[in-house]
């Protein structure tokens, strides 16, 4: 999993509020196990019309936020099934860091586990933050979960915490697979001593 330090990037504005899974990813792309190749499908229902043809007016269509890494979003964002899908495609189409006033369990754990950082912050800094991010391009949104702070363009910070265990997982790119491997030299010698011991095992 890729390291999360700073993140200097775009931020698109999505103010809906109770945004589940089978909206950032509708159950029909369901069917592989693979987290690549969803990033096209985000959002699908929202971004394409019934003949596949993009929608201009949603947001990631827009020229200025096709390259957005920060999405700052509506209350209880990733509500819904918990499909890990929903992770997987924001992280293929780039997106590194969600900010929201609160997220579903599921989804929030399963986006420190896929390398995104959701961002938990009252109404009022989410309101600035969203003000924000409707500039477009030109607003670059810095967030830094070392210091764990979100600056906008116009260098107004916000603090946000973040689980010590989570923020030190991002910060060194340690999934689940990351985290077991952290310990091989201690499996090794487990399994070493189990063989002497039962070696008809």
């Amino acid at each position: 999993m890729e390291k999360f330090e700073k993140l200097t990037g775009i931020a698109a504005p999505m103010p809906l509020v109770n945004i589940d899974t089978d909206m950032i990813i509708p159950k029909i792309f369901l069917k592989t196990i693979k987290r690549s190749g969803l990033g096209v499908n985000l959002f699908d229902e929202m971004r394409y019309d019934r003949q596949g043809n993009e929608i201009e007016d949603f947001v990631l269509n827009k020229p200025q936020y096709r390259e957005a890494s920060v999405l700052v979003a509506g209350d209880n964002f990733g509500c819904g099934s918990s499909r890990e899908h929903a992770p997987w495609a924001l992280a293929d189409f780039g997106i590194k860091a969600v900010i929201s006033t609160s997220f579903a369990d599921i989804f929030f754990n399963n986006c420190f586990k896929n390398g995104i950082l959701p961002i938990v912050l009252p109404q009022e800094a989410v309101d600035v933050l969203m003000k924000d991010a409707e500039k477009g391009s030109n607003a670059r949104m810095i967030v830094d979960l070392e210091a764990q702070t979100v600056t906008t363009s116009d260098g107004e910070a916000f603090a946000f915490e973040v689980d010590a265990f989570k923020k030190h997982c991002l910060l060194n790119g340690l999934d689940d697979i990351g985290l077991t491997m952290e310990k091989a030299a201690s499996i090794d010698t487990f399994e070493s001593a189990a063989a002497q011991a039962r070696p008809w095992v």
